[in-house]
């Protein structure tokens, strides 16, 4: 049995420790081809999964927020959709969206736009309104206080904003390009927890870095040993969830699979994929997001495979 704490508002198992999971995926999004149908995906990049196990998903390509409800075989288009463009009911390449449920509402990175963009949930919405402009973003995160944070892949930082400011505060990086411990080299994805520690992939620096609350620096909690395949090392991380342990869980995009650093651990172990890049049920092809539901399973975004995976956990 798993426990739950909710914040962030995400759904947070209590995971234990030894957990396995299920090594062949079930297909719960895209799965046929790369397309623009509303039962295909063409490069999925971040993953939301609500309480209710809908999936909410970028499908930067198709230039638009497409989400699954459970057991559905196609998906229904939420956000964007209407073609390539800066128009208020447009996205161009949006990589992560997460779900407000105070106004229920998803918030969008629309980075190629460079802004972070909002759009009601309500059946009859067209368009979207611009929460923060001048950005070029790429991973979002919301705290229990509904402070939202958002990386910024071009200033190399990671900011907070509470919703209807647009200058934000400096929580991570900020200190232009680098490898020092108080920069970045493109920050992707984001997890905040309850103590607003902040948790990024730091993409090109190989290394998952966390910043304390108030911190000037951060510490290297996983990779930052080059890249390589050794289990002390990443290949471009991307998607990161915590669990309630302190166990982190990075999807390792060019490896190829999906790893899980226990905290205060010097490397990782390899929990999905890792055999090599291809359309089987076991592998991932460039694994991006990552999540989980109330029951533990997982969820992964097969970038290259053009779907989302869950995988049970046993």
């Amino acid at each position: 049995m798993t426990r739950i704490c909710r914040f962030s508002f995400v759904v947070l198992p209590n995971i234990p420790a030894n957990a396995k999971w299920a090594q062949n995926g079930v297909t719960v999004a895209g799965g046929n081809e790369k397309g623009s149908s509303t039962n295909q995906l063409d490069n999925p990049l971040g993953i939301f999964v609500d309480e209710d196990l809908t999936i909410v998903i970028a499908d930067p390509s198709n230039n638009r927020i497409i989400q699954w409800k459970k057991d559905d075989t196609t998906g229904q288009i939420v956000a964007g959709g209407n073609g390539q463009g800066n128009q208020l009911d447009q996205l161009n390449d949006p990589t992560d969206v997460l779900v407000d449920k105070e106004t229920d509402s998803f918030i969008i990175c629309d980075p190629r736009n460079q802004r972070v963009v909002r759009w009601s949930r309500h059946s009859s919405t067209t368009q979207g309104e611009i929460l923060i402009d001048n950005i070029v973003c790429w991973g979002l995160a919301m705290d229990e206080q509904r402070y939202l944070y958002v990386s910024d892949v071009v200033n190399h930082e990671v900011r907070r904003y509470k919703l209807g400011d647009t200058n934000g505060i400096l929580v991570a990086g900020g200190n232009g390009l680098g490898a020092d411990l108080n920069q970045f080299n493109e920050p992707k994805y984001l997890f905040v927890d309850r103590q607003q520690n902040v948790y990024v992939s730091d993409w090109n620096n190989q290394r998952v870095m966390k910043w304390s609350k108030d911190a000037k620096d951060g510490i290297v909690i996983a990779g930052g040993q080059g890249q390589g395949t050794d289990l002390a090392q990443f290949s471009f991380p991307q998607g990161l969830f915590v669990d309630t342990l302190g166990t982190l869980y990075v999807a390792d995009q060019w490896n190829d699979r999906v790893m899980r650093w226990p905290q205060g651990t010097s490397q990782g172990t390899v929990i999905l994929g890792g055999s090599g890049f291809g359309p089987e049920a076991n592998k991932t092809s460039d694994p991006t997001g990552l999540s989980f539901d109330r029951q533990g399973n997982l969820y992964v975004v097969d970038h290259y495979n053009h779907r989302v995976q869950r995988f049970s956990l046993e």
